[in-house]
Parts: C-alpha cells; structure tokens; sequence
C-alpha cells in the first residue's frame, strides 16, 4: 500500500502508516441505501432539522483536542490537506469521504436524515434566485456588498440562519474570527459572462463533463470547471466559499460537494462495470501514479482509509444513493 505523505500539521507530525482500514469496514454491498435530497425537494420540517444540527456543530467540543469548535474541524482539516486533495485524484474520494463524516456529525446533533445537495446546473440560469438561498427556507442570501467600510470581515450575510452572531474562526489556515461573508459574483452582459459565472456550470457544459470516458478526465473537468465556477460565484474573491482553502466555512459548502458527490456518481452510474472502480491521477507532492489502494487521510477526524473504501456508494460503509 502506498500512503500519502506525512503532514507536518500545526508542529504535530502526522503517522499516517498507522491508517489502515480495520478489516470490518471492507466494502460491501448494503441492502437499504439512503437517499440524499435535493435541498429544495426537502419538506420544511426536513430543511430545519438539518440546519439546527448544522448550529449544534458550533456549541461541540473539537473532536481533534484543538482550541476552536467541532464545526471548526472540518474547516481546519480541509485547510490543512487542501494541496493534498485538490487538482490531484484523491479530489472526488477524498471529498466523498469527508462528507459521510460531517453527516455523522449532524446526526449525533439529533439529525435523523441524510445529506442533501444543492442542484446547482437546474439553478445555473438565475443562481441567484435558487430556493437554497431564501432566508426563510433555506441558507440566507448574500452579504451587504453596499456598505461603506473597507475593513477585512465587515461584509456580513444579511439575512437566514447564519447571518451574525454565526461566526467563524478561520481564514484559510490563519486564525482569523469573522462573520459569514458570501460575495455573489455579478454578471457583465456587455462580455457576456452570467451572475455567479452559472454559464460555467450549465446543462450544456455539464453534458461536455459527462462525456468524458475515464475517471481522470471527468475529475478534473468537474473540478475545474463546474466545481470551481460555483465556489467563485458565490465567494468571489473575498467570501468563504470563494478559492480558499477554508470554504467549509459556508455551511452552503456541504450542499455544494454533495452535488459534485452525486455528478459523480451519476457518471459511474452510466456504466458501473467500468467506472465504479475507475481512478488514475496523481499523488501531490510527488506525483506518483494514484491508485486505489493509497490513503486518504482525516488527520483524526475519522480513521485514514483506502481510496478503494469510497468508489462504490453501495458499500456498507457508505450505503447512500442520490
């Protein structure tokens, strides 16, 4: 088995030759998988239990022994990793992953339903407008991009459940506190460029990603077209979930991978046979072949696993369908 390499990570060395999965969580097929919702396709009831248990994350002890809060983990861990899992093949696994380990962490917060995900091609027209953005139903709007201040984290989400006092404590990996800030990306008719860049991520480009024959060549269309388009669309430069490393500071962030986790498997779907144990890429920083038996790591927010672990989401350990 080859590992990914050690991280030095807040002056703590990481072992991750320790990180073999315990025999008892070998893929297997499940009998009941669990359907993951579109979030406007949720009942009322639905959507708030989902983000109260999304509030309780923040009133939880760090489950990594750090200073900050549980929420706060998993904004630190994708920080720390980002290189890692980014622009290499461990994208789409890794993320799928690390989201079966915030669902865990929702409903030991007394949420009993599953993920849910933004479907953000079906919106890709007036992203704007999205049902996942109502401030009564949904993730509240963008911030006050109208305001005089020039200072650092004064551009606060105006409305919904996470405008102030929601706060964050990162900013990519520095210790920075500060409220939500969600800077929607305007359009420019004059060059012809949609709000929130939704052209980047339209039925029409979503198609020319599905065609993509091989794992590696869908990932990394997926990641940098789509994926990306809608990051900066509703971070921008200056919001959470623009090109940081610490965009799981949105909690928009989880609906958002959930998505890429369901183009995935739908692309898998088209053909099981092939694609369901499909991957091939590289490994940062070394840039050796990816194979499935290499290691993704969670730095202790869940034990280190095989790639091979998450390629099917009807294994046991997984058990989910979109």
């Amino acid at each position: 088995m080859k590992f990914l390499p050690s991280l030095l990570a807040a002056g703590v060395l990481v072992d991750v030759s320790l990180a073999a999965p315990p025999p008892s969580l070998a893929p297997r097929a499940c009998t009941t998988p669990k359907v993951r919702k579109e979030w406007s396709k949720a009942t009322t009831s639905e959507r708030s239990s989902y983000i109260n248990a999304v509030k309780c994350l923040t009133t939880k002890p760090s489950k990594l022994g750090k200073s900050h809060r549980l929420y706060d983990d998993f904004v630190w861990v994708h920080a720390t990793l980002f290189p890692y899992v980014h622009n290499v093949a461990a994208f789409l696994p890794w993320h799928r992953y690390f989201l079966t380990l915030y669902e865990k962490s929702l409903q030991q917060c007394g949420y009993t339903g599953n993920l849910m995900y933004w479907d953000w091609v079906a919106d890709s027209s007036a992203p704007s407008k999205a049902k996942v953005f109502s401030p009564t139903t949904g993730f509240g709007g963008k911030s006050n991009q109208t305001g005089t201040s020039t200072e650092w984290g004064t551009k606060c989400v105006l409305d919904g459940p996470f405008k102030p006092p929601f706060q964050l404590q990162y900013w990519n990996q520095d210790v920075r506190p500060h409220c939500l800030m969600r800077i929607f990306e305007p359009g420019y008719p004059e060059y012809n460029i949609t709000e929130m860049h939704g052209d980047n991520y339209s039925p029409a480009v979503m198609a020319q990603v599905n065609a993509e024959t091989t794992f590696n060549g869908f990932a990394n269309h997926l990641e940098n077209g789509p994926h990306t388009a809608v990051h900066s669309g509703v971070g921008n430069l200056d919001g959470d979930m623009g090109p940081q490393s610490s965009s799981p500071n949105d909690p928009l962030f989880f609906l958002h991978h959930t998505q890429v986790d369901r183009l995935w498997y739908l692309w898998q779907r088209q053909n099981p046979a092939t694609r369901t144990l499909d991957y091939s890429g590289y490994v940062w920083p070394d840039y050796s072949d990816a194979t499935l038996d290499d290691n993704l790591q969670m730095l202790g927010l869940g034990v280190n696993m095989t790639v091979r672990a998450f390629m099917d989401t009807n294994a046991a350990n997984l058990c989910y369908k979109y």
